[in-house]
């Protein structure tokens, strides 16, 4: 699994691939995982979840941002997708990379782009969940999370349980809304765990910390056997359907998202959308290589088989070439 792991996030980093993905949008096969390339079809999605009972955090799609202008697009967009939401009287609030808004290109540039996205979700009592990337970005994002509280309280971020900190990141930001993930990205040894018993355990501690001390606690997997955990430990100490939810991936295990609902508790869908979908696809497979069971028939035809081949020999081209280098 190691193997096949760094081989999706290896696929996931490669910006030759993401753009030809671009090119042919969603022909290759993942429009069954992306909520479509638009807002008006991101708001269609919303729209069939909200009507069995399930909200939406939405995230609009982007990489390999570079240059202040990208960046600048990425905003409006998603001030849009805001503006869209309310408009329609959607259930859903919105997740953001900062990386896509100019972190890695200026700490205050970033700060004034997000600064606009959090006051427009204000005005509409709407939460904005700053997502986690790889492990230098972490306290950056956590930094310009804490700037923006300073004027808005509908703000959270995301725990990645993998890393070594995840414990102490917890209990320090207990009072925002936190979202429980185990990890997507391959980071060195000397920050996080490899094992992945060891990542299980450890995403299940934070979890039990979280639903006995947070604020909200969003618990993205899909493994039934944490999900069962969860409602047992909920069930043994007490703790309200209100103060947590699960939280799946648009297109991943279907059915038991409608299930979930249906049992009354709350759930979320990731809902992702747009043109720019390659790296969140791979690395989503990198994350849980079982996913790649749970979309087969949705994902797999002929033409992503071939995006598959393509990748896999660039992939193996990429590593004879660092090798001859090296």
């Amino acid at each position: 699994m190691p193997v096949l792991r760094d081989f999706f996030i290896a696929l996931s980093e490669n910006q030759f691939l993401n753009n030809a993905a671009q090119k042919y949008g969603l022909k290759l096969g993942a429009q069954s995982v992306v909520a479509g390339t638009n807002i008006p079809e991101v708001i269609e999605s919303i729209k069939e979840l909200n009507s069995h009972g399930i909200s939406c955090t939405v995230d609009n799609l982007g990489e390999f941002v570079s240059e202040k202008s990208e960046a600048i697009l990425a905003k409006e967009r998603i001030i849009e997708t805001i503006e869209a939401i309310h408009e329609n009287g959607a259930d859903a609030h919105i997740s953001i990379k900062p990386s896509q808004l100019g972190l890695e290109i200026d700490f205050d540039f970033c700060y004034e782009n997000v600064m606009e996205i959090v006051g427009t979700a204000n005005k509409y009592n709407m939460h904005v969940n700053f997502d986690q990337e790889t492990y230098n970005l972490v306290q950056p994002t956590f930094n310009l999370m804490e700037k923006v509280r300073e004027t808005y309280d509908n703000v959270g971020t995301v725990i990645q349980a993998y890393f070594f900190n995840a414990k102490e990141w917890t209990e320090k930001y207990k009072d925002y809304r936190l979202r429980i993930v185990k990890g997507a990205y391959k980071e060195s040894p000397t920050v996080a765990f490899q094992d992945k018993d060891d990542i299980d355990l450890n995403f299940i501690e934070i979890i039990e910390y979280s639903l006995l001390n947070c604020k909200f606690t969003s618990i993205a997997t899909h493994d039934h056997n944490v999900i069962n955990h969860v409602k047992q430990f909920a069930k043994e100490n007490n703790i309200p359907n209100d103060k947590f939810e699960f939280q799946m991936l648009y297109g991943f295990r279907k059915d038991m998202q409608l299930e979930l609902a249906k049992e009354g508790y709350n759930f979320c869908t990731y809902v992702p959308f747009g043109n720019d979908w390659y790296g969140y696809f791979m690395r989503r497979l990198a994350e849980r290589p079982q996913n790649i069971n749970l979309v087969t028939k949705q994902v797999f035809n002929k033409k992503t088989n071939t995006m598959l081949g393509v990748a896999a020999a660039a992939f193996v081209l990429g590593r004879l070439s660092k090798r001859k280098k090296e």
